[in-house]
């Protein structure tokens, strides 16, 4: 655009020119009705380059700094702040990376806090086809982050589908995983358990089995995602967020993972998870009920801290935000002394 606004004032200039063999009187009156428009051209021309420029380029927010990194071929987006170990935090459906907003703060005082978007959401790629959702490209993007930074171990704390990720990143990856934080996801072998024996999670879970049917995407919106958001400024960031997102991406994580009938108690050879581990589940959670939290401490190796909280729903980092952050902050401190 600046290029354009010199060329443009190029053009003026041999317009000028011609007018040579007129008066010198006429010339120079000419020159002082063309100075000024020529002047306003360029200015407005190039601060509207400064514009697009802007709104193409991802900006420092008071959260932190916005950033990407490659995971193989898909491009993924974050935020970061603070300094010293690395947390890495996971979002589930439907949500991005800002659902950490009010825990960011406080845990970038003692970490280099990265939040990012899961691919398929907001300013992550978009992948087509199921197979690029499947749990081993999902934790592979976890990696890719834990790399990116230079670190070779992180903190990893995820809600929903991103608790799920974390999950399955410490058993893939024991060594890159310090401790794990999971908030509202019970672990794969306690869904898989209830949903095998309890009607009350098989009815609770109707809505996966809908996601898995092919046209269920369609049906989605990007203001009906963002039902559960109370605070109206906050609701308003969330439209926005998905209608750049994929929902065929979003429902993709359903297809490629969750459980489909006809459902087994029987556990996948899952490996035991070699890191001490926080669970902080809201027991208000209508999808996910309490009964698959039982037994967590057999698929585990090391300490296991769980914390119900009553009267609060399945997006417990913001219905009990205060309580979270500082659950969260003050296991971090004792597990690391511990140590």
């Amino acid at each position: 655009m600046f290029n354009q606004a010199i060329q443009h004032v190029t053009i003026r200039l041999e317009k000028v020119k011609l007018l040579s063999t007129t008066p010198h009187r006429c010339r120079r009156l000419c020159l002082l009705l063309l100075t000024p428009i020529l002047t306003f051209t360029c200015i407005f021309i190039v601060s509207c380059s400064g514009v697009i420029a802007a709104d193409l380029t991802p900006k420092a927010t008071s959260l932190g700094e916005h950033g990407y990194a490659k995971s193989g071929d898909t491009r993924i987006h974050y935020v970061t702040a603070g300094k010293g170990p690395l947390l890495i935090m996971i979002h589930g459906f439907p949500d991005y990376w800002y659902t950490w907003r009010n825990q960011i703060p406080e845990l970038a005082k003692t970490f280099q806090v990265v939040a990012y978007d899961q691919r398929g959401y907001n300013l992550s790629d978009q992948p087509a086809g199921v197979e690029n959702y499947a749990m081993p490209k999902l934790v592979n993007d976890v990696k890719a982050l834990i790399e990116h930074f230079g670190h070779e171990d992180a903190v990893v704390m995820g809600h929903d589908w991103g608790g799920a990720v974390a999950w399955s990143f410490a058993m893939t990856y024991p060594n890159m995983v310090d401790r794990l934080v999971i908030l509202n996801l019970p672990h794969m072998n306690g869904l898989r358990r209830e949903l095998a024996n309890n009607a009350e999670q098989q009815k609770a879970s109707a809505y996966a089995r809908h996601f898995q049917t092919p046209d269920a995407a369609s049906q989605l919106t990007a203001k009906g995602l963002a039902f559960w958001v109370k605070d109206p400024e906050a609701r308003k960031k969330y439209v926005k967020a998905f209608e750049r997102s994929s929902f065929e991406g979003m429902l993709n994580f359903y297809k490629a993972n969750y459980p489909r009938p006809p459902y087994t108690a029987q556990a996948d050879a899952m490996p035991k998870v070699k890191c001490p581990v926080l669970m902080i589940h809201g027991l208000g959670d209508t999808a996910l009920l309490p009964a698959a939290l039982n037994d967590t401490w057999l698929w585990l190796d090391n300490d296991l801290t769980l914390v119900t909280i009553p009267n609060v729903d399945h997006f417990v980092q913001h219905g009990a935000a205060k309580k979270v952050t500082h659950r969260v902050k003050t296991w971090l401190n004792i597990s690391s002394v511990q140590e």
